[in-house]
C-alpha cells in the first residue's frame, strides 16, 4: 500500500466516524491552541519591548550616560539602591570631557526631563513631560515633525525660549487650533511653540505625546534640573562597532574624572537597550517555560486519548484486518495504515488548534494590554508536534493490528 493510499483510507475513516474522530483530536487541538497563543503573546511582547520600549524610550543603537540606570523593574536590591544614592551626580563639565573624546561619526545630546505643570491662555493647567535637550536629540530619537521645525544649535547656544510639543500637548492647550507661533507657559516661563511632532502613541499605557521639548540651556533647566546637574547624555552611533568604541571612550573618561582605580567598579551607568532589556530576557524565558506547561499536558492527554481510540478501532476492525491480510496485505501495510490514520487525526487537530490559537491571541491582544504577534515558525512547529504526537500514540495500536493472525482475525465476530 502506498503512502497516499494510506492517507486516503485514513481520511475516509475519519469521515465515517466524525464524532469519534472529533473527540480523538480534541486533546491535540487544545494543546496546540494554547501553544500557538502562548508563543504569539510572548513573541508580540518581545517585539513590543525591543521596538517600542527600547526604540522609543532609549533610542536605536545608542547608549545613555547617567548617574544610575533609568529602567528599573524591581530587580534592584536595597544595597544597590543605596549605592546609587551615594554616586556623584553628572555635571556639564563631565559631559564636555566625554563629548570631546567621542569618536567621529557619533551624535550626542544632553537629556534632562521631569513632569511639571504647563499652562496656556486657552486651557486649564496640566502636567506635561518637560524635556531639556539639544538639536541633535530629534535625530537620535528619530522624531519627525508634522508642522514647524526643531530648534537649531544657535537657539541652544543662546538658550532661546522655544519649544516643540507633542500631539496630546497641542490638543489640550490649543484645542482646534494650529499651535505654531502660540505661547505655552512652563515653570513660570513663556515659550513660543515652533514645532509639532507626529503622534508617538503610548508605552505601557503611558502617553508619549504629552511632552514639551526645549533647549536645555533655556530656563527649562530650572524646572528639570534645579541642582545644576545633568540627567543623561545620549550617544548614538551608526553601527555596533562604533557604539562599542564610543562606550569605551566614555567609560575611560568618566573613570578618569572620578579617579577610579582599576579594581573599583563604575560609579555611573552606561545604559543601552540591551542592558535595559536584560530583565525581559529572563522574564521571557520564564513565561515560555510556564506557558508551555499547559500545552504539554494537553498534548499528553491527546496522545493517550488517540492511543485508546486507536486500540478500540483495532478491536472493532479485527475482521477487516483479517480480510486484508488474507488478500495479501503485508504487516507493514497494516502498520502504515493505522499509523497514518493516527497521524492524520493528530495533524487535523493541530490545524484546528492553530486556527483557534491565532484567534485566541488576537482576542487577548484586543481586550488586554498584552500585545500578540503570530510567529510564522510556530505554525510548522505545531503541525510537526501534532504529527509526532499522532505517530507516537499510534505505534502500539498499529503494531498490535499488524501482529494479528489472519485466521484468528477472520473468526472474530
Amino acid at each position: 500500500m502506498s503512502f497516499l493510499e494510506a492517507v486516503r483510507l485514513a481520511f475516509a475513516q475519519i469521515r465515517v466516524q466524525k464524532l469519534k474522530s472529533f473527540f480523538t483530536l480534541l486533546g491535540v487541538m487544545i494543546g496546540v491552541m494554547f501553544l500557538i497563543a502562548v508563543v504569539s503573546i510572548v513573541e508580540g511582547m518581545s517585539r513590543y519591548m525591543e521596538e517600542d520600549f527600547a526604540g522609543k524610550l532609549l533610542g536605536v543603537n545608542s547608549f545613555t550616560l547617567r548617574r544610575r540606570p533609568e529602567v528599573d523593574v524591581g530587580g534592584t536590591t536595597e544595597a544597590q539602591w543605596r549605592e546609587y544614592q551615594r554616586r556623584p551626580r553628572v555635571y556639564e563639565a563631565d559631559i564636555d570631557a566625554v563629548r570631546a573624546a567621542l569618536p567621529r561619526g557619533t551624535k550626542a545630546a544632553i537629556e534632562n526631563m521631569t513632569f511639571t505643570a504647563a499652562t496656556s491662555a486657552l486651557a486649564r493647567p496640566r502636567q506635561v513631560q518637560a524635556v531639556g535637550t539639544e538639536e541633535s536629540y530629534f535625530t537620535i530619537k528619530s522624531y519627525r515633525l508634522t508642522g514647524g521645525r526643531p530648534f537649531s544649535s544657535q537657539e541652544v547656544t543662546r538658550g532661546a525660549r522655544v519649544v516643540v510639543i507633542g500631539t496630546e500637548t497641542a490638543e489640550h492647550f490649543f484645542p482646534g487650533l494650529d499651535p505654531l507661533g502660540r505661547e505655552l507657559r512652563i515653570g513660570g516661563t513663556t515659550y513660543s511653540v515652533i514645532g509639532l511632532l507626529e503622534k508617538q502613541g503610548s508605552l505601557f499605557g503611558f502617553s508619549l505625546d504629552r511632552f514639551a521639548i526645549a533647549p536645555w540651556t533655556s530656563p527649562i533647566s530650572r524646572v528639570t534640573n534645579p541642582r545644576g546637574d545633568v540627567d543623561g547624555f545620549v550617544v548614538q552611533a551608526s553601527n555596533d562597532v562604533l557604539l562599542g568604541e564610543a562606550m569605551e571612550e566614555t567609560r575611560s573618561v568618566m573613570r578618569g574624572l572620578r579617579h577610579l582605580s582599576p579594581g573599583q567598579p563604575d560609579n555611573f551607568s552606561l545604559e543601552t537597550s540591551a542592558s535595559a532589556l536584560a530583565f525581559f530576557a529572563d522574564l521571557k524565558g520564564k513565561m515560555v517555560a510556564v506557558g508551555t506547561a499547559l500545552p504539554a499536558i494537553g498534548l499528553i492527554v491527546g496522545a493517550i486519548v488517540i492511543m485508546n481510540i486507536m486500540l478500540v478501532a483495532v478491536a472493532e476492525r479485527t475482521r477487516e484486518i483479517g480480510i486484508r491480510k488474507a488478500l495479501g496485505a503485508r504487516r507493514r501495510d497494516i502498520l502504515r495504515q493505522f499509523l497514518v490514520e493516527s497521524a492524520a487525526l493528530s495533524v487535523l487537530g493541530a490545524a484546528l488548534g492553530i486556527a483557534l490559537g491565532v484567534g485566541l491571541a488576537e482576542v487577548v491582544s484586543a481586550v488586554s494590554p498584552l500585545p500578540a504577534r503570530v510567529a510564522l515558525w510556530s505554525i510548522p512547529l505545531a503541525v510537526t508536534v501534532g504529527a509526532g504526537v499522532g505517530i507516537v500514540a499510534g505505534i502500539y495500536p498499529a503494531s498490535r493490528a499488524a501482529r494479528l493472525d489472519p485466521i484468528a482475525a477472520l473468526r472474530q465476530e
